[in-house]
């Protein structure tokens, strides 16, 4: 399978474009799943499915060399309501291919597939190379990347997908939800009862919204909290509640551990307060790594990223990059540049064999 640049990004634009008709929201990606693997198997290859993911080796793996992961993800969000176009006709105009996903991954999964395309069958790579498209990334779910990584041999450093115009994610912000929940004692408003739980969650609101976490990372900045959601139960007017309950969404850098955060909030706080997860931790690639320093050779630039991706889920070194804008991400009238996909492909290609181990 020798395949030239051109048809790699022909086939790269084809794929997508059939990605793109078929809804493929977080838990309900199994068509596009089955389309992959069609294609896969079209070029010979033997996949494996694992659920709603797939995931193939180079032709000649050696259980004795590195194995780089290529990996990004087929699932979406489902469409902005202010969709001023079919998000599954996936058209082509003015050298921008639209379509929900067009962006945020599809242009990164069929450019990461090309790349693999592109070195299958060499049988003097000095690594190995694994490529994985997952689902359920959107959602932060368990049965996407969490669940292929169980079925993979050992991973020694990846590529994650997801759009950056190209330049190097070496860091992303952790995420952690809690939950705060303000107790008092229920009364009668008109008669000055009971201890209103607002007031108590509004005090512990107000520490959040004024505390400043003393290390700021060169990459990330500081870590930052954001009270999302505050509701009680009652919803009577003349109750004082007794219960007030409330979000914080934490984004960490990679200077503290969740458990650090969690102590500074409860020390400083009267809530009850209750991390819905630590999974999704701040991860950071060095900057000395052969695939950082192979980047840079190439002129990409790197930076701290302030959104999490799958990347937060992978025990080794990970960079995310590639085609695409993020700014663009879950917008109305979703849309990758063509160029930017076949720019991807060539740049993907590059990488992979400057990379020296």
């Amino acid at each position: 399978m020798t395949n030239s640049l051109e048809k790699l990004q022909q086939e790269a634009i084809a794929l997508l474009q059939e990605l793109i008709a078929i809804p493929s929201f977080s838990k309900e990606e199994w068509e596009t799943a089955s389309v992959i693997s069609r294609f896969l198997a079209m070029k010979g290859m033997t996949s494996t499915r694992v659920g709603n993911n797939v995931f193939v080796k180079n032709l000649h793996f050696d259980a004795n060399k590195p194995t780089i992961l290529l990996n990004s993800h087929h699932d979406t969000v489902k469409p902005n309501v202010q969709y001023s176009r079919n998000p599954f006709a996936a058209t082509i105009e003015d050298g921008k291919l639209y379509g929900l996903g067009s962006n945020d991954a599809g242009g990164c999964l069929v450019s990461l597939l090309a790349t693999f395309l592109h070195f299958y069958e060499l049988p003097d790579l000095k690594y190995n190379l694994l490529f994985a498209a997952t689902a359920e990334e959107e959602i932060s779910g368990t049965g996407g990347v969490e669940e292929v990584l169980k079925y993979l041999p050992s991973i020694d450093f990846a590529i994650v997908g997801e759009p950056t115009l190209m330049q190097m994610a070496v860091a992303e912000r952790g995420l952690m939800v809690i939950d705060g929940i303000a107790k008092g004692k229920a009364g009668h408003a008109a008669r000055n009862e009971g201890e209103n739980a607002i007031y108590k969650a509004m005090m512990d609101i107000e520490w959040i919204y004024c505390y400043a976490f003393g290390k700021v990372s060169e990459l990330l900045g500081p870590t930052k909290m954001s009270v999302t959601v505050i509701e009680t139960e009652n919803k009577a007017h003349n109750v004082v509640p007794a219960q007030c309950r409330f979000v914080i969404d934490v984004r960490v850098n990679e200077l503290y551990t969740f458990e650090e955060v969690v102590d500074i909030i409860k020390s400083n706080t009267q809530s009850e307060m209750m991390p819905r997860s630590t999974r999704l931790r701040s991860s950071m690639i060095p900057l000395d790594h052969p695939l950082v320093k192979a980047g840079s050779s190439l002129g990409r630039s790197y930076y701290g990223s302030p959104t999490t991706s799958d990347k937060a889920l992978m025990p080794f070194p990970a960079l995310k990059m590639g085609p695409g804008d993020s700014a663009r991400s879950h917008s109305a009238d979703e849309f990758i540049y063509v160029n930017e996909i076949n720019e991807g492909i060539e740049l993907y290609i590059q990488l992979l064999n400057k990379v020296v181990l």
